[in-house]
């Protein structure tokens, strides 16, 4: 009894400690995954703020603190007075106005008015020389703002070729400068925003935050991260993560990168599309757990070993009996009722075993019963169908017969009449649901007499079968079904109308009966809805094709059926395929 307390105490006692330590693993990732999250989401607000600072800069300086005010009642406006006349004093007024603005932003912005009233530049750079060769006129971007309806726009990061030096990486800022009179367009004003006000805004963050902090656009290139090499390349070279990761949706995710693991964190932007991306290794918050995972480990092991010992003492009380058990529920499974192995147990196994042997006796007279009971039904199903024969070819047989007695033609009365009766005497027939190929083919010839009648001699028949196969037993009435689908839906309202039969081995155990047309085929929605219905898609029923392939399943099983192919305008071939049996195994 010892034992078994012992056992009731320490499994628990490994749950809670597993337990405790993934409870305070996830506690650890998740209180670092929400910080990096709204250190993410706090740096996205600070860097739309001062971009947006950046166009109030460009908007202001352009139009003047009221510019929705008349240009009536403004006195002085510099850079539309230098964009007007590019004299040295209105230089110096727009110069001074635009370079107090850049010492507002810490001289982290340069500005560059591109004058296209015919006048000059004007370039306010603070912390590298200016390019004066350089114009942006031949830049595509530069020609797809001016032809664009866009007042303003924001350019990813970029190299600023109108100073001089390495690593000018910078975003722009756009803005068209009208005429406040007459609205005329008379320059561009870009703001060079210097990339590295992301690391001044940052410096709070850790060195290795920052390091991990990227900002990418919406086609997932980089526009910063603090290896400035980087920009402009895909973020998955930086941060290879499987395809289908980053666009989630996912603000926040464990992902599994060069076999290790990391927290990924997602954050768009409100104004821009761009969004920003934080990782950081798992294993980096797991320093503080190592303690208690080594004791816990130490725990694991103890309690492993001892449940092993339990375990083998438990399987040669317990188990040699249910394994017996089991063995003899296999042995039912395969068919076996009789003779089990005796399961040797005096206790509620051995009344188990008792009881099962008991219920096998059962239902091995069940099985049989159901057997006999369902070869019952088979044969039961199989005449129901025989009877579901509609009378409404002897009703179109009929008018043929009236109509030709009205043309007063008697030989064709005799002969449609003589193939009439033969065709209701074979139908007739009850005393065997399998009939020879041969008399099948012997009563589709009969039909073939009477519809050559009732459409003026315009269907040529042709029926080929093996000799060896003449003999050959299949049920009756399947061909016919598919003769009169032929007749009817293909060949009726064709002047030259071709059928034929064709009985041939397939293979060594099969046989195939053809039944072919040259008529009108079918569409490929009729052909498909066809093909639904054969292959067991309810439907309403007739007595025609489907009636055949159910008979011939339940006759000879899945394997064998109809089938078909068509296409419109090329007619349709129809293929009862069954196995070759002797008559020994038919009966």
């Amino acid at each position: 009894m010892m034992f078994f307390f012992l056992l009731a105490i320490l499994i628990p006692v490994i749950i809670m400690s597993v337990n405790s330590y993934i409870s305070s693993q996830q506690m650890l990732e998740r209180k670092y995954t929400d910080l990096l999250a709204d250190i993410t989401r706090q740096s996205n607000i600070r860097i739309e703020e001062f971009l947006e600072d950046t166009k109030q800069i460009s908007l202001i300086s352009s139009y003047g603190i009221n510019s929705y005010i008349s240009a009536v009642s403004q006195e002085n406006y510099p850079v539309q007075n230098y964009l007007h006349d590019s004299s040295v004093p209105n230089e110096l007024q727009a110069t001074q106005l635009l370079m107090n603005y850049i010492t507002m932003k810490d001289r982290a912005i340069s500005i560059y008015v591109y004058n296209l009233n015919k006048g000059s530049d004007l370039y306010i750079a603070p912390n590298k020389p200016i390019d004066y060769t350089y114009h942006p006129r031949n830049e595509a971007w530069f020609n797809d703002f001016l032809r664009s309806d866009d007042i303003t726009r924001d350019l990813p990061t970029r190299l600023d070729m109108q100073t001089k030096g390495d690593d000018n990486w910078a975003i722009y800022n756009l803005r068209k400068i009208f005429d406040m009179e007459n609205g005329k367009l008379l320059g561009v004003m870009a703001v060079s925003v210097d990339i590295d006000f992301i690391n001044r805004l940052n410096k709070r963050m850790q060195a290795g935050n920052r390091s991990a902090f990227t900002v990418a656009d919406d086609n997932g290139r980089i526009i910063f991260n603090n290896n400035y090499s980087l920009i402009g390349q895909p973020f998955r070279s930086l941060f290879p993560v499987r395809e289908g990761v980053l666009t989630a949706g996912l603000d926040r995710q464990i992902v599994r990168v060069s076999g290790k693991d990391y927290i990924l964190i997602q954050a768009p932007f409100e104004e821009h599309d761009w969004k920003t991306y934080m990782y950081m290794p798992v294993e980096e918050l797991a320093v503080e757990s190592d303690i208690l995972k080594r004791n816990l480990w130490t725990i694991i092991v103890v309690l492993l070993l001892f449940a092993l010992v339990s375990s083998v003492y438990m399987s040669n009380l317990i188990t040699r009996p249910i394994k017996q058990l089991i063995r003899n529920m296999t042995l039912v499974e395969q068919g076996k009722f009789d003779n089990l192995p005796v399961v040797r147990s005096n206790d509620e196994i051995g009344v188990m075993a008792s009881r099962f042997e008991q219920m096998s006796a059962e239902l091995k007279q069940l099985v049989e019963r159901i057997y006999v009971e369902q070869e019952q039904k088979v044969e039961a199903e199989i005449r129901a169908l025989q009877a579901q024969i509609s009378p409404h070819f002897l009703y179109n047989t009929l008018n043929s017969v009236k109509w030709i007695a009205t043309m007063q033609h008697s030989d064709k009365i005799v002969e449609m009449t003589e193939a009439l009766i033969a065709m209701l005497r074979y139908t007739a027939k009850t005393d065997n649901r399998l009939v020879p190929i041969r008399e099948e083919l012997e009563h589709i010839d009969h039909y073939i007499v009477i519809q050559k009648v009732r459409y003026f001699n315009r269907i040529e028949f042709h029926s080929e079968i093996e000799p060896a196969l003449a003999e050959q037993e299949i049920p009756k009435l399947s061909i016919q079904p598919l003769v009169e689908n032929a007749i009817f839906h293909g060949i009726a309202d064709q002047e030259d109308g071709l059928l034929s039969i064709e009985v041939r081995y397939a293979g060594n155990s099969e046989l195939a009966i053809t039944v072919k047309d040259n008529g009108a085929g079918m569409s490929g929605a009729a052909a498909a809805q066809l093909q639904s219905r054969l292959d067991g898609a309810e439907g309403s029923g007739g007595i025609g094709i489907i009636n055949v392939h159910q008979r011939i399943r339940r006759v000879y099983g899945e394997p064998y059926g109809v089938s078909f192919q068509s296409s419109p305008g090329q007619g349709a071939v129809f293929v009862i395929r069954i196995p070759i049996r002797s008559r020994k195994e038919a009966g």
